[in-house]
């Protein structure tokens, strides 16, 4: 009871970083009470942050956050590099939700040794257009949509980096994603969830040191989501390295990564 107190105590704190509020009943009446994702001025902020890592002025961003070292998910790398292998040397990564680049320039350096690399990103119309102008070259493409990338490219990684949280409908996407053939591995990191029974919609406000802006989210129950992967095969789980836990009305929630193979790909294993 202390505990659960103390819980709640800290939860209810003001404090710098992004906070998480309310337990809403639908995506629609939590949109509504919040900002949104699409507002010009995170693009902006993104972009100008991206542009400094691709220069070489700083070694990685996340969110818009600059880091002078590399921020690295090492399950992640290793997959990645586990896929080309299993590849002889080519890897393509289908990069749903990522941004202009933020995990491609933080592991670029150490896939620079493969036959082959691309790296394509599925985004919202604005990060599109942005990426095709200042950010994409002969590894690094941007797509508005899954079907344009797969009309170009047969991925081996379907990569879901903080993206399956701030999905509407994400359960939507799993079926999109099964039906891709190509696919050995289906990478999901840094995705909230606790070991409540039921998922809760919230809504995420971000420290107003990065940017202003809230918009809806997702906390999952980790084991209903884990059952809507059924036609995979878990191979890795765990506490994202990258983030701490949270509390929301005194209960803690975690982002953890989930990475599942596709059993059909490898018969062997």
């Amino acid at each position: 009871m202390i505990q659960t107190l103390k819980q709640l105590f800290r939860s209810l704190l003001p404090h710098r970083g992004n906070r998480w509020l309310g337990n809403y009943p639908n995506w629609q009446s939590a949109s509504q009470a919040s900002g949104g994702y699409d507002a010009p001025e995170i693009l902006e902020k993104i972009k100008n942050a991206a542009l400094k890592v691709k220069s070489g002025e700083y070694a990685c961003e996340r969110d818009s956050v600059l880091f002078e070292e590399k921020q690295y998910d090492w399950a992640l790398v290793a997959f990645l590099l586990k896929a080309a292998y299993e590849n002889q040397g080519n890897l393509t990564v289908l990069d749903f939700g990522g941004s202009l680049g933020s995990s491609y320039y933080t592991v670029k350096e150490i896939l620079g040794s493969l036959k082959s690399l691309r790296w394509c990103i599925v985004e919202q119309d604005n990060f599109v257009a942005c990426g095709k102008s200042y950010f994409q070259d002969d590894n690094l493409l941007f797509y508005n949509t899954i079907e344009s990338c797969l009309a170009e490219h047969q991925p081996q990684v379907f990569l879901l980096s903080s993206v399956l949280q701030y999905l509407e409908s994400p359960l939507d996407l799993i079926p999109q994603i099964n039906a891709i053939r190509s696919l050995d591995y289906l990478v999901v990191l840094r995705t909230s969830v606790s070991d409540q029974q039921e998922d809760r919609i919230c809504i995420q406000q971000v420290d107003p040191s990065i940017y202003k802006a809230s918009y809806p989210s997702w906390i999952f129950s980790e084991q209903k989501l884990l059952n809507q992967f059924d036609n995979w095969q878990l191979a890795a789980k765990g506490i994202s390295p990258l983030h701490t836990p949270e509390y929301i009305s005194g209960f803690k929630f975690y982002w953890k990564d989930f990475i599942f193979q596709n059993p059909l790909a490898h018969p062997d294993r």
